[in-house]
């Protein structure tokens, strides 16, 4: 689609009266550099001779006459009663626009901080999730869904109340935290008023915020192995010394982390469905685990991303609804809930850590935008988010059982799929030899987006596999994307018995 933005009203065009040049053909050489250059594109329009003559104080005479030598060098074009636009016969170089500073030369920039330097390694490969089966993360937004999220938005633009043009407290939308709060309450068991709550852009940003208010450089920290990589990243990034800690069937072991590092600062969990495992948290365990962080006066991040998709009884209750010491902090978000490019999450955090909160999501990035805030609070009020959840889940358990039918199908003989009780993913782990990340590779070759399981693993004994979400997808994509990946997996196992089987090479004995 063209751009509609005169872009040309912007330019920085002058012109010396004193110069030895004339006034028109100093307009003329203006434009025309901006047209090589690719500041005007193709199609742009150019403001019209009286308004530039206007703006540069000239007579009109002048402009008239600039344009007319770039109409007839082809530059522009002249379109009856609509103006003078850029020629889209104009064939810009690739270049770099004018102004753009000149890039150093390998090993000559100024040094990254040892953050930045890991930022720079993990950006080299980070890619956007498509909307491919099976990406982790989508979401289904069905028609109801997307009529009441319109009628509410058309409220808030008809009214387009004066809050919504000014900076909001750093903490959130009052009503907004209001809602989450009885939400979280009824839902999950947390234990809070909206005075705890911290509106935030998404669960990784919360994650941040939390290690710059809570850890200094150098403090251990547990980390479940395996475990979600994009915090080990960020802890890594902050100069944390990252513990990794078992975790089997009951969630993350205890007290392995007790005897690896009992003077922790901190722990991070998933306890109500684990990533990657799908591993629910024993109760035993999260006693323990909040005794150990009472006595040793740590923290405690409970990231509970998806929990309100429960396929069998009730959401487990959260962690932080069980802490009587003020250690939980809880991570939520409503962009898997709703959909990813809602970009809105969550922390509950403890009282005494409330302007700890406020005053780092200040330094960092100010406060979350009013009029979103305001939309998402009317659509949690009116129950448009409670029936949404509830025909979602029907949906995901639906999705959930047919992938897990066909994986049976096709690849039992090679893998265990874990039937997952909640969560939009499920995970299947191989009992032959054969490497998850090949086939995350193919796959994606293939149109298919898979996550090997086995870089999430630290110290503990790795097991290959691949996550796979089920959520966003319609049937029939299940069925086929799932017929596609079993073929790249049995295609995976032949190349390594064959490569098994090759004699071994001699070379350099």
């Amino acid at each position: 689609m063209r751009s509609r933005a005169n872009w040309s009203e912007l330019l920085p065009l002058a012109v010396d009266p004193a110069s030895d040049r004339p006034i028109f053909q100093q307009i003329y050489l203006a434009l025309r550099s901006a047209v090589l250059s690719g500041a005007l594109k193709p199609g742009a329009k150019l403001p019209s001779s009286r308004q530039l003559a206007d703006r540069l104080s000239l007579s009109r005479t002048s402009v008239v006459a600039a344009y007319e030598q770039l109409l007839a060098e082809g530059y522009v074009t002249s379109r009856g009663g609509s103006g003078t636009f850029v020629s889209d016969e104009i064939q810009v170089p690739e270049a770099e626009p004018a102004g753009t500073p000149p890039r150093p030369a390998p090993g000559r920039r100024a040094r990254l901080s040892s953050a930045g330097a890991r930022y720079e390694i993990f950006g080299r490969d980070l890619s956007v999730g498509a909307a491919e089966p099976f990406t982790a993360g989508c979401c289904s937004v069905d028609a109801k869904t997307i009529n009441d999220w319109r009628r509410v938005t058309s409220q808030h633009t008809r009214v387009f109340e004066r809050s919504n043009l000014r900076y909001d407290q750093p903490e959130g939308d009052a009503a907004l935290r209001r809602e989450i709060a009885a939400y979280l309450r009824a839902a999950r068991a947390v234990q809070c008023d909206d005075a705890q709550v911290i509106v935030l852009s998404g669960a990784q940003q919360v994650i941040d915020l939390s290690i710059r208010t809570l850890l200094d450089p150098g403090d251990s920290v547990w980390i479940e192995d395996p475990g979600y990589i994009p915090t080990r990243e960020a802890l890594m990034a902050a100069g944390a010394r990252c513990v990794p800690v078992p975790v089997d069937a009951q969630g993350l072991d205890v007290a392995a982390g007790m005897a690896a590092a009992p003077g922790a600062r901190a722990a991070y969990i998933t306890p109500s469905h684990q990533f990657p495992t799908g591993a629910a948290m024993s109760m035993a365990r999260r006693q323990a685990l909040l005794a150990w962080a009472a006595r040793s006066r740590a923290w405690i991040i409970e990231d509970d991303y998806d929990s309100e998709f429960r396929y069998a009884g009730r959401p487990l209750a959260s962690l932080q609804g069980l802490d009587r010491n003020g250690t939980v902090i809880y991570v939520g978000t409503l962009s898997k809930v709703l959909f990813p490019g809602l970009r809105l999450g969550f922390a509950v955090v403890p009282p005494s850590l409330v302007d700890a909160f406020r005053g780092a999501r200040f330094l960092t990035d100010r406060s979350p935008p009013t009029l979103h805030q305001s939309i998402v609070a009317d659509f949690m009020q009116q129950g448009f988010l409670t029936s949404h959840i509830r025909r979602m889940r029907q949906r995901y358990r639906e999705a959930r059982d047919i992938l897990v039918s066909a994986l049976e199908r096709l690849l039992s003989d090679v893998a265990d799929i874990e039937v997952p009780e909640c969560g939009i993913q499920l995970v299947l782990h191989f009992r032959k030899p054969v490497s998850d990340v090949a086939i995350a590779d193919a796959a994606r070759a293939a149109g298919i987006i898979v996550k090997p399981v086995s870089p999430h693993y630290v110290r503990a004994p790795v097991r290959h596999g691949l996550v796979l979400g089920f959520s966003g997808f319609d049937n029939r994509q299940l069925r086929t994307a799932a017929g596609k990946l079993a073929a790249l997996v049995q295609a995976e196992l032949a190349h390594g018995k064959r490569t098994a089987g090759r004699p071994k090479s001699t070379a350099g004995r």
